[in-house]
């Protein structure tokens, strides 16, 4: 596999006046990807340590041949088991945490993992390629009721039943093996093409719930909060409501018990700048909290 991929980081400059990394700290990207927010970390942070978690272990390979530096440790694991990746680091408690819950070009980019509308390659969407469920399954065995359920709830698809149908219709004559195949089907139940692709809320509905995203979201945010030592701040990087949600009222509650001290009462959001060089930022929304 050869990918040529462009790191763009998303909101780079806005994440590191919210995190604010001080010399001989100790921070976690738990969503370490290719190292684009790692690498610009590790300058602000002097002879600390910085930890990055990414269930994809191709991303962090890559990552460590981009970033040979030894204050940096990565680790394969969900972050949702950022208290233990921590521990088996050897750290306890840490100053910061970055969570990035974009898609990475890496993946859109790599037609083999199967995320891209266009791609002829397997519809895969995992994460870490050593789980078992994949897109593909998910439409090929899956109920036609539970495939409207994904799309309706992880989606806000409003045609969930519609798609649902096509897709029991299509696989009952073919299995549905490749992204380009799906992205069809959605395609001739719109019948047209707006603003973004018609399966853009499809193929974001299969990707959460092949990697069980929303609760990895709500496991990952309270093992964060876990591991913050007071004054440690958590920020994160959000792309639909759906996820968003979930951030703001974790750390509206947080604030409210006291735990957390709320610094972003409304999302920062990129500039029209990033937005026009990096087109797929433009929904991304950073929320942020400091531990008391």
């Amino acid at each position: 596999m050869s990918v040529k991929v462009i790191h763009l980081p998303v909101m780079l400059r806005e994440v590191v006046m919210l995190l604010k990394p001080v010399s001989g700290g100790v921070y976690v990207d738990a969503t370490a990807g290719l190292g684009g927010h790692a690498e610009e970390i590790l300058r602000h942070i002097g002879n600390g340590r910085l930890l990055g978690i990414d269930r994809d272990e191709e991303a962090l390979d890559m990552a460590m041949k981009r970033i040979p530096d030894s204050r940096l440790t990565l680790k394969k694991g969900k972050f949702s088991d950022i208290s233990r990746l921590t521990a088996e680091a050897g750290i306890s408690e840490v100053d910061g945490i970055l969570l990035d819950l974009g898609t990475s070009m890496f993946h859109l980019k790599t037609a083999e993992r199967g995320f891209s509308f266009f791609s002829e390659e397997p519809l895969d969407m995992r994460m870490d390629r050593e789980q078992e469920i994949t897109a593909a399954y998910i439409v090929n065995k899956y109920p036609e009721k539970e495939i409207s359920r994904i799309l309706w709830e992880y989606g806000e698809e409003k045609l969930s039943r519609k798609i649902a149908r096509s897709v029991i219709d299509y696989r009952a004559e073919k299995k549905i093996d490749t992204c380009a195949e799906l992205s069809d089907i959605v395609y001739r139940v719109y019948r047209k093409r707006g603003k973004h692709h018609p399966a853009t809320k499809t193929f974001q509905a299969l990707r959460i719930a092949v990697n069980d995203e929303l609760n990895e979201l709500r496991k990952g945010l309270n093992e964060a909060a876990g591991i913050l030592k007071s004054g440690g701040r958590l920020c994160v990087i959000s792309y639909h409501s759906l996820e968003d949600r979930i951030v703001k009222n974790f750390i509206r509650d947080g604030h409210k018990q006291g735990g957390l001290r709320m610094l972003t009462k409304k999302p920062m959001a990129p500039s029209d700048e990033e937005v026009r060089f990096n087109p797929s930022a433009r929904s991304a929304k950073l929320r942020g909290a400091e531990k008391i």
